[in-house]
This record gives structure tokens, sequence and C-alpha cells, in this order.
């Protein structure tokens, strides 16, 4: 997400750039790893703890001498000749990164762009680099964690955000037109779920809750490339007394944009993708910690921690219409944000030029 967003941004700026997933694409044992991780993260997010130390204490690409499939990799690079690279994955930082100085050029600018929005069990240790030119992250939390693990303080910048371009418009449409889009009554209670990358979700579950009080709302619920999910909601909940059910496949940024900013809250996973949303558009978020949090996870949740006298947190699917009084008590967080992430882009264009 962060990468195509900044490949949009740097495009408006008359570039070129190219997303590379060099750990899906290269070496069939770590796009087996990638999948590993998403099954994890779909069935038993408590086993990302042992999962990812092993990760944090294998360091399987801390050298380039340790990097499996390295061809792949530097054959598309040198296809494209970079002027400057940015990575926006923790494994991507040091094996990868010396690949590249020694094989296209020992002066090509490298930056990292870590989206944690706080310190926490999951802030891994491979996110630094001190020989990269610099460490950018969305908050200064993010980029005082990086130099509590050896980040020289002075290659360090906050830069807020990286979301995609419609997270950084004005919207003059009032709730009633927004939902209406949909359907919906904007005087009505409306409460979006979310679903991760990965199709993460318990949909059915949460919804036969709000059935069973006899609760009257709408309900929004991101299906993404879940198709089953999307198929059983279509099906068996389109005539639901007293609840509205919208099931809606993958949908584009501005559409995501004016969900949270119409909706009385969004239930997700405390990843770093949609709490950020959150944040900028400021809609209440309820996080979604059945089957336990994943260290990734605590970083995002420290932050709310830190700014939020109260953080919503659910641990089972069937307890969130109990948990909406909650938000009574906690209300939304937000960061500003300028019109672009004008502060990045100028860092790129500044290291560039010194290249």
């Amino acid at each position: 997400m962060r990468a195509n967003a900044l490949k949009e941004w740097w495009s408006d700026r008359g570039g070129l750039a190219k997303v590379c997933h060099p750990l899906e694409s290269s070496f069939i044992g770590y796009r087996f790893g990638c999948n590993l991780y998403n099954f994890i993260q779909k069935k038993f997010p408590l086993m990302h703890f042992p999962y990812f130390y092993f990760l944090e204490i294998a360091g399987m690409h801390r050298g380039a001498k340790r990097i499996i499939g390295a061809k792949y990799f530097l054959q598309y690079s040198k296809t494209f000749d970079p002027d400057i690279v940015v990575s926006m994955h923790s494994h991507l930082n040091h094996g990868f990164f010396d690949l590249l100085r020694k094989e296209i050029s020992p002066s090509l600018p490298f930056v990292v762009y870590s989206g944690e929005l706080a310190d926490g069990l999951g802030f891994s240790r491979h996110w630094v680099n001190p020989n990269n030119n610099l460490f950018v992250g969305p908050t200064k939390e993010c980029c005082l964690a990086a130099q509590k693990r050896g980040m020289p303080p002075g290659k360090c910048l906050v830069v807020g955000p990286l979301l995609r371009k419609s997270f950084y418009l004005k919207t003059s449409q009032s709730r009633s037109d927004l939902l209406g889009t949909y359907g919906l009554d904007g005087g009505k209670p409306t409460y979006l779920l979310s679903t991760g990358a990965n199709g993460v979700n318990h949909h059915a579950e949460i919804i036969n809750s709000f059935l069973s009080l006899g609760e009257s709302c709408q309900i929004i619920a991101l299906c993404g490339t879940n198709h089953d999910v999307y198929r059983n909601l279509s099906k068996n909940y389109n005539n639901c007394a007293g609840i509205k059910i919208i099931p809606l496949q993958t949908i584009q940024d501005k559409e995501m944009f004016q969900l949270l900013k119409s909706v009385d809250f969004v239930f997700a996973r405390p990843g770093a993708g949609i709490s950020t949303e959150a944040l900028v558009t400021s809609c209440p978020i309820i996080f979604d910690t059945s089957g336990g949090v994943m260290p990734q996870e605590t970083n995002n949740l420290n932050f709310w921690k830190k700014y939020s006298n109260l953080v919503a947190i659910c641990p089972k699917p069937s307890l969130l219409p109990r948990k909406m009084k909650s938000l009574e008590k906690c209300p939304p967080l937000s960061i500003d944000v300028d019109k672009s992430p004008e502060l990045f882009l100028s860092a790129l264009e500044g290291l560039v030029r010194l290249k």
C-alpha cells in the first residue's frame, strides 16, 4: 500500500517509479515464508511471536551473500537503473542494500520508510541500518524507536503518514450524501468491518451477534479478495430484520476515505495501514484482537495507549456490540496531514541531486 502510494506521488512530480517485491518474487523459500506469515495471521495470531523472533535472531537477509535468488532482483534493478531506492520492508535494508551498492553503484541512495506508528515488541531491529542514507517514519515515536536500535539521529526524519492520494483531499459531502451512495440512511448508526490484505475477518460472527441483540443499524463489510465471505454475506444476509448489510469487495482509496469519514466506527486489526487511515480521517476505531495480538500490532496499540485515555479493544468478535459503548469514553485520535507528503518527497529529491 505505502509503496504504491509513493509510486503515485513520485509520478505526479514527473518521476518514474516501479514497485518490486524481491522476497515474494525471487526465491520459492522466501515466498513460502511470506505465505506462512499470512496463514499465521489468519489462523493463529499469537504464533507470530516465535515466528517474529526467529526472523529477528536468524537475520536471513543481513548480508549480500545470504540472499538467495539475488539474480532476479539484480536483473530487475539493473533493467530499471534506479536513481534512488526506498525500502518499505524491514528485511530489505541490509543484504539487498549491499547487493545494489555493489552491483549498480556504490553511491546509490538508499532510504527506509517504516510505517510503524510507535515502538513496541514488534519493532524489528532489521529496520535499522546505519549505512543507509535516511530512515523516515510517520511519527516521532517511530524514529525514536529506530534511534534506540542504532540509527544515527541525523539520519532520521519524521515525515508524517504516507497514504494514497485521496486521503489528503477534503470532502464537502455530508454523511448522508456519502452513505446514500450505498443506499444507506445517514441518520442510522453505521459501522465498517474492515479486512486485512490477507482477508482476515469475522464478518458473519459479528453480524450474527448484532442480530441476536436485535440491534437496528447498518453494516458495511469489506471482503477484499475473500470471495467466499462476499458470496456468503450477499446470499445469506441480504434481508436481515433491523440491519442492512452492504458487503463490498476490493475498493479504491477514494471510496475507503469516504467510508472512514462517514461511519460511526471501523472494526479492524491493529495493523499499521488501517490504523494510520483511521488517524488521518479521525475515524473511531475498535481494535480486533481476537486470537491474540501479533508483535507488529503492539507498536500501533502503543501509539493509541500513549495518546488516548481509553483504547477500544475487542478480544472476541461476538462482543463487538457491547464494546461499542466504550467509544463514548474514547474520542478518536487524529493526525494532521498536508495536501501531500511534501517533506518526504523533497528529501528523496535532495538525495537524488546529491548522487
